[in-house]
């Protein structure tokens, strides 16, 4: 039995055929339905609806591992079958959907968010994803990563700031009903940075489009942040005898861990609660016949600028300052940074960096660039529709700094009733030691976004959390966190729903089970 040109055949019925030979040995039937699959797969290139174009439509099996086309970040691999769907929607937004063979589907839809400035695919969760039975999509965001100027063009602002990630999931839920003839039961999101700020923009705006969102590192307010970030990179500049090195943020970063670490109970190098910690960087001075590792006064200026409140050209306080032991974000600055104000704001790519006013060129981000902002915090009708939001954050996050995803999370709970009512369909989980999405010096693997490791239980996994929470009513209280050299696990703790932190009770202190979540030692700022 061969079957080709099934066109708008679904796969059910082909396969509901194929069952129905019950006279063919059962290895060949296994072999029909694989084929069958393939067909319905390349039976995809042809189909309409959603504005959607598929470009191409292609059945993958991995021998034993399927690697995706190469990119910078987001490196994935598959090892369970799959038909790969490539296509734009509109004509501008690229996508990517993977759709399992239909006997390891788990009628779960997963939204794959991308960071940064966005212009590729999150291959490494669509892997994730595919082999733990998800149909799993990403988008480009409505522009490609060589297109060095596309905030220029209103379509790709308008698509990178909220349009693009609602379309995918309508393009995906219709390719979905056209492969497996019915729709998914579940919708997940998953994204980091960037793509924390597209779950976040879906349960804001979107609330219909999945049914659990896992927020990492979200930045609800990224243009403030990013002014920050452009105002330490131009006081760099201006005061070179203040610069700092990459050694003096080590420093700074390691003096405040240790001045707090037995806040929590245990001298083991990480803070549950910043917030809380009382660290002065005065005590870094250089001092005559001191120590070698210490601040020059220009540089603890520095420190004491970066720590504390952004103002503007008014005195009018941007943000709330930087917990200690959080240090500048290391490396180039993201290209999101220029790009927002130069060509975003100013519609110039010319524009001169210097010129660069907190007060003004906010303002004009506002005018021009709006939906960057994900901070409403009126929730209610995601609540309404049983959707329940997860949001991560790393405390020592140098890019995304924590206050952001704290302040926030207040500010959703006095809308939305309070604390026990807001933890009813929403909660916070905060990561010590742990810097932006991943890596720091805490246990950084729990299931976030492009995690190396496969999507796991609700224990030690955020998402396999939030699929509990949604399908059976299990809310998380706390996920196992793991932190990994060589591919070994050295340490372990859990990760408390906030506002609770980890509190050491005894025992080996690289088990999780040595560890409770309690209320915070010391009254914190939050």
């Amino acid at each position: 039995m061969v079957m080709r040109g099934l066109g708008g055949v679904g796969l059910a019925s082909v396969l509901a055929l194929t069952a129905a030979c019950a006279d063919q040995p059962r290895a060949p039937s296994r072999a029909l339905a694989a084929e069958a699959a393939v067909d319905a797969c390349v039976a995809l290139r042809d189909f309409k609806g959603r504005g959607v174009s598929v470009t191409a439509a292609t059945a993958v099996t991995p021998n034993p591992t399927w690697l995706a086309p190469a990119q910078s970040f987001y490196k994935g691999k598959a090892s369970k079958p799959f038909c790969r769907v490539e296509g734009v929607i509109a004509g501008r937004v690229g996508f990517e959907l993977w759709l399992p063979a239909p006997e390891a589907w788990n009628r779960r839809l997963l939204g794959a968010g991308v960071g940064g400035d966005a212009g590729i695919y999150n291959y490494a969760d669509l892997g994730r994803g595919v082999d733990a039975g998800f149909a799993a999509v990403t988008t480009d965001s409505g522009h490609k990563a060589t297109n060095a100027h596309w905030m220029l063009d209103r379509d790709a602002v308008d698509d990178y700031t909220h349009r693009a990630q609602h379309l995918t999931n309508q393009a995906a839920r219709a390719l979905i009903q056209a492969y497996y003839r019915r729709p998914p039961a579940y919708a997940y999101f998953l994204g980091c940075s960037g793509g924390g700020r597209q779950a976040l923009k879906e349960v804001q705006d979107y609330p219909g489009d999945y049914d659990g969102v896992v927020a990492g590192a979200p930045g609800p307010n990224m243009p403030p942040l990013s002014a920050r970030m452009m105002w330490q990179g131009l006081r760099a500049q201006r005061d070179p005898a203040g610069a700092m090195t990459d050694s003096d943020w080590s420093l700074v970063a390691k003096s405040a861990v240790q001045a707090c670490d037995l806040d929590d109970g245990l001298a083991d190098g990480l803070v549950s609660n910043p917030s809380t910690c009382r660290f002065d960087p005065a005590s870094l001075l250089c001092r005559s016949g001191g120590a070698e590792a210490c601040l020059t006064p220009a540089k603890l200026a520095t420190v004491r600028a970066t720590y504390a409140p952004l103002r503007d050209e008014t005195g009018e306080a941007v943000d709330t300052g930087m917990f200690p032991g959080v240090r500048t974000r290391p490396g180039p600055p993201s290209p999101l940074l220029r790009a927002m104000f130069a060509d975003g704001a100013h519609g110039d790519p010319n524009w001169n960096a210097e010129t660069f006013t907190i007060a003004g060129d906010l303002a004009l981000a506002k005018q021009r660039l709006g939906n960057l902002w994900t901070n409403k915090t009126d929730l209610s009708a995601f609540k309404a529709g049983g959707g329940k939001l997860l949001i991560y954050q790393g405390w020592l996050d140098p890019s995304v700094i924590a206050q952001q995803s704290l302040e926030y999370y207040a500010s959703v709970e006095a809308r939305m009733g309070g604390p026990a009512r807001t933890r009813s369909f929403a909660r916070l989980m905060m990561a010590p030691g742990v810097y932006h999405c991943q890596g720091g010096t805490g246990p950084d693997r729990f299931g976030g976004s492009a995690s190396p490791e496969p999507i796991g239980d609700a224990d030690h996994d955020v998402l396999g959390a939030m699929v509990a929470w949604v399908e059976t009513g299990r809310a998380p209280e706390r996920v196992i966190a793991s932190q990994v050299e060589d591919g070994r696990v050295i340490r372990q703790r859990p990760l408390c729903v906030w506002p609770k932190q980890v509190i050491y009770q005894g025992g080996d202190p690289n088990n999780a089970g040595s560890f409770r979540c309690g209320p915070p030692t010391k009254p914190g700022n939050p």
